[in-house]
Parts: C-alpha cells; sequence; structure tokens
C-alpha cells in the first residue's frame, strides 16, 4: 500500500486554505442573492482562515463590502482592499472613533449613545463620517430597538450627522427555516428599514441567504457559508470545501487487547492494534470533546481516504488513531483531520459543536499554505 507522506516543516501539521473554493463560494452566493449585493464577513481572522489573504482574494473577485466585528480587523482589512467599504459590527469601540475616521472605517451603530457619539464626532472633523445603523429584531443582543429606531428617524439633524449608508438586522434562526422568529424578523425589519427610507437595507446572513428574496433585502452578508461551513442545522453544506488539515503519523506503537491508550486510562483497546500519535491536540483547536472513552466513540479521521477512529483522550499537544487495519501507514504518513474524507461538519458533530466554532479555534501552531494565491 503506498500513502502519501507530510512534511509539515517545524509544525505538527499543515492547515491547507483553497483560495479558489473560498471566492467560488462567494460568487456562488452572490448568484443566489442577486440583485442584491454580496458582501463577505470576515471577523475572526476570517473565520480562522487568515484576513488578509482571505480580503485579498475576495477584493480582486469583486467583493467591494466586507464585516468585521473589532477596528483591529478592519485595520487589517484596509491594508489590503484600501477602496473597500468596511464596517465593523459591534459598534463603536470606547476610545476608538479616531481609529475609525482615520483608517475609513464606519461603525454599525447600535445604541443611541453610539448614534450621538459618532454625530458628535462628525461634527468636530466638520463632515459627516458614514456609517450603519443596527435595528434589533429579536436576537436581542446589540440594536437599537424599534422605539429607539422610530425615535432616531425622527431628529433629522442626528441623522444627518450619524450618516447612515445602511440599516441592518441580524437573523436568530436562520439556519432552521421553519422557525417562526424568522417571520417575525422579518416582519420587524421592514418596520424599521421603512423608517429610513432610501436606505440600502441588510438582514440576511449565510442560512438568510438560503431563505429567499424576501430575506435578501438590498446586501446580503454571508460569513460561514464563505469558508464552507453549513447554512442549515442537521445538513451538509452545500458549499465547496476551503480548508484541509493533515498531520503526520510521529511514530507508531503496538498495544496489546486489554490495554488503555492516553489519558485517564479512558478507552481499553479491544483487539491488539496498532496506535499513531499525531502532534495534534486541544492546544491547536481539536477540542478534547472529539476524545473516545469506553462505551462512546470519539471523533474520525482518515488515512489514505480509511476512515479510521481517534483513541483514548485528546490531549493538550497529541491525539492517538487506530490504524490497525491500514497497514501501510508509517512514520511521516499523512493523516486527514478535515478534508475530503472527513468533512468540517463531521469534525463539528464529533466536538459537539458547530462548524462556525471548529474554523475560528483553529490554532496559530500550524504549518499554513494558501492554494492559488495571487
Amino acid at each position: 500500500m503506498t500513502l502519501e507522506s507530510l512534511d509539515t516543516g517545524l509544525a505538527g501539521a499543515r492547515l491547507t486554505i483553497d483560495l479558489a473554493a473560498l471566492e467560488a463560494n462567494w460568487r456562488d452566493l452572490a448568484a443566489r442573492a442577486a440583485p442584491a449585493e454580496c458582501a463577505a464577513v470576515v471577523k475572526a481572522d476570517a473565520y480562522g482562515i487568515g484576513i488578509g489573504p482571505a480580503v485579498r482574494r475576495l477584493h480582486d473577485a469583486g467583493c467591494l463590502t466586507f464585516f468585521v466585528a473589532h477596528p483591529e480587523e478592519g485595520l487589517r482589512a484596509r491594508t489590503v482592499a484600501p477602496d473597500a467599504v468596511i464596517y465593523v459590527l459591534n459598534g463603536l469601540f470606547p476610545g476608538a472613533v479616531d481609529v475609525l475616521a482615520d483608517a475609513g472605517l464606519r461603525p454599525v451603530l447600535g445604541s443611541p449613545d453610539e448614534v450621538e457619539a459618532w454625530a458628535a464626532a462628525g461634527r468636530a472633523r466638520g463632515r459627516p463620517l458614514p456609517s450603519a445603523l443596527h435595528v434589533d429584531t429579536g436576537m436581542n443582543r446589540l440594536g437599537l430597538d424599534l422605539e429607539e429606531a422610530r425615535a432616531l428617524a425622527g431628529r433629522a439633524d442626528l441623522l444627518a450627522a450619524a450618516d447612515p449608508h445602511l440599516v441592518m438586522s441580524h437573523l436568530a434562526c436562520a439556519d432552521e427555516p421553519e422557525h417562526p422568529l424568522n417571520g417575525r424578523q422579518l416582519e420587524r425589519f421592514r418596520a424599521a428599514a421603512a423608517l429610513f427610507p432610501g436606505l440600502p437595507a441588510s438582514l440576511a446572513n449565510s442560512a438568510g441567504i438560503f431563505l429567499g428574496a424576501d430575506y435578501q433585502a438590498g446586501l446580503v452578508r454571508p460569513g460561514v457559508a464563505l469558508y464552507g461551513g453549513a447554512v442549515r442545522s442537521g445538513r451538509p453544506s452545500p458549499m465547496m470545501p476551503v480548508l484541509h488539515l493533515s498531520a503526520p503519523i510521529l511514530r507508531i506503537r503496538r498495544v496489546a487487547a486489554g490495554e488503555t491508550v492516553g489519558y485517564g486510562a479512558a478507552e481499553t483497546l479491544r483487539r491488539d492494534s496498532r496506535v499513531a500519535i499525531l502532534s495534534v491536540g486541544y492546544a491547536d483547536g481539536y477540542r478534547r470533546a472529539a476524545s473516545a472513552e469506553d462505551g462512546r466513540p470519539g471523533g474520525r479521521v482518515a488515512i489514505g481516504g480509511r476512515v479510521v477512529p481517534i483513541l483514548g483522550r485528546i490531549s493538550m499537544d497529541l491525539m492517538a488513531v487506530d490504524v490497525t487495519d491500514v497497514p501501510g501507514a508509517c512514520r511521516g504518513t499523512a493523516v486527514e483531520l478535515i478534508g475530503d474524507h472527513v468533512g468540517l461538519g463531521d469534525v463539528a458533530a464529533a466536538m459537539g459543536t458547530i462548524d462556525y466554532e471548529v474554523l475560528t479555534g483553529l490554532g496559530l501552531r500550524f504549518q499554513r499554505a494558501y492554494l492559488d494565491e495571487t
């Protein structure tokens, strides 16, 4: 049996990021949402793949609007997309007015205090500073409530000084198409958007795009779907996978039936086994919840296309996998942790979490390789 070997240099594993797939996903979503504009959410270091390469590739593909969570992320996006519109979703951070204004970043204003502060900053500079308005329609996190939005709509001077270029809200249950809150939020958002005639509107996140044209408004804001994540609860992702995670086998040891593997002696081997050790653990974002124990299987990996189980507890820097049925596996053989045979959704399920958390939790210790980087 011939198996691929993997050289990760000085790192324990390699994270390969397919930028062509990222672009293809954006184009797919843009086509689904047309004629609405398709932006890109690149917060959390572009969901773990790297904000610089991601923004550069999407901007080159024609994406003109980006959303980040923090001002610092906006600054990094600005360095590779100097002419793009960049919104800061988490609003007007205390002390960040000058940074935002100087970099041309637009805060998404979600409280009366933020609106007042941003308007004052524009007056102090002698020109309005662009922003967006966030109206809460049922998430109950950030955002103006409907009464606050009505009050703002009645203050033409304040509205002009705050200079909103977008009114937006965020869906709480878009990944569950039949959830009644979706319809209620749509009705509330239409009422809120009507308070600000002439402003472009945005409601749909990744899953919201798939709810149909009623939810797409003038601009959609896909996030996880760009990176290959699922858009509907309990269903496989319709998007192209963007990342692959592989690690080489450090060593293989023969362990007799009845022996245990890893911390806590959590799993007892039922047969004489060949156990492969990988230099990946929960410090890399491969969560301990995917461990195996007696009576409960854990996550799975793939070797040469053959899916095999994780053995015992995942530790900080190491994990064990069963290669008894892969006789050609040896030191240096490549093991797929996320990829064609073990998808992102499979890993999330084994960890008891969602695609978002797996993506954004991927550690910085991996060797990163970008495919088709321009």
